[in-house]
């Protein structure tokens, strides 16, 4: 039976562990490096150049993707697997030019973990670049679990006409902490407009029959436009 060598650097060392302990009872993989810094996991991928790699997207040093571009520069053949915390439509797209073969957010199950190693091991893809209409469609499709609930609610009340302000009183927020939820709902969506996250809300039901008060708000706005 072959072994499968495996990298893999991660910037916290109780996530590093729990990954070690998951592949080290797998009769078919072996560890042979962990790295906490990019820098010296360029080192060990040149050094081992070991068959998969689980790198840390946002590593101190040199991030994820920016050690992803550096070995493929240089014809390392390490198949490449990014962890992150979340991502976005930017980031998959960015992934996927760079190289990886997968991108898995770090609390992913053990059995999705070790089938990702297993099929990126036997050299399947789990990620491939999509085009600009697979992206949105994908980011439509999965816009529910991208974003918290608090996001979704401004999201729905966008869809409505509302102005930041219109929002931040009816959740009874400060006006910038709406402005801090459009930024990170414009990156996590891969969009860059009101006008785009409220088409997204609508094709998301968001706002679906909603309340007498909020059709006439919406009537305002319109009124408004």
């Amino acid at each position: 039976m072959r072994c499968i060598n495996i990298l893999i650097a991660n910037r916290y060392p109780v996530v590093e562990l729990g990954l070690r302990r998951v592949i080290g009872r797998l009769r078919d993989f072996k560890v042979v490096a962990c790295c906490h810094d990019g820098v010296s996991c360029v080192e060990a991928l040149r050094r081992l150049r070991p068959d998969v790699a689980i790198i840390d997207i946002s590593m101190p040093g040199l991030t994820g993707l920016q050690i992803l571009s550096i070995v493929s520069s240089e014809g390392c053949p390490t198949r490449v697997i990014l962890f992150a915390k979340c991502l976005g439509g930017r980031e998959l797209v960015m992934a996927a030019e760079a190289g990886a073969y997968g991108v898995l957010v770090n609390d992913v199950s053990v059995e999705v973990l070790v089938q990702s190693l297993r099929q990126v091991a036997n050299g399947q893809k789990l990620l491939s670049l999509p085009s600009s209409d697979q992206l949105s469609s994908a980011v439509a499709k999965n816009a529910p679990m991208l974003l918290t609930e608090r996001e979704r609610e401004v999201m729905r009340l966008v869809s409505l006409g509302l102005s930041n302000k219109e929002i931040a009183r009816r959740l009874k927020l400060a006006d910038g902490t709406i402005k801090v939820h459009l930024r990170k709902m414009f990156h996590k969506l891969a969009i860059s407009n009101r006008t785009e996250l409220a088409a997204l809300a609508i094709s998301q039901n968001e706002s679906a029959t909603p309340p007498v008060e909020d059709r006439a708000a919406r009537a305002i706005a319109q009124r408004r436009g």
